[in-house]
């Protein structure tokens, strides 16, 4: 879970990919630097992520069988909501109880 910025949106393929600032990582499994790509699976625009704009992200990483890929995935039922300081304060809450 982190809060980013989205900088720039490319389709690549049948997925699409976002390069995002992370502002500030909540909770993280994997390690995060200043700036990820962020990988969505499809080329439709959901969820409707515009650039310029901030989020808060629940990602997960993805690693494939081969071990030879190892990306940031925002999955269909992905969380991704505008960033805005209520939610970062009901992150914070929760993170003291999780």
């Amino acid at each position: 879970v982190f809060q980013g910025r989205i900088l720039a949106r490319r389709f690549v393929g049948q997925e699409t990919r976002y390069e995002v600032e992370v502002k500030t990582p909540y909770r993280h499994r994997f390690p995060l630097v200043a700036r990820e790509y962020l990988w969505v699976p499809n080329t439709c625009g959901c969820p409707p992520l515009r650039e310029g704009d901030e989020y808060l992200l629940m990602a997960r990483r993805h690693v494939n069988y081969e071990r030879t890929l190892n990306r940031i995935l925002l999955q269909d039922d992905g969380y991704a909501r505008p960033w805005t300081p209520r939610e970062d304060r009901l992150v914070r809450e929760a993170a003291r109880h999780c």
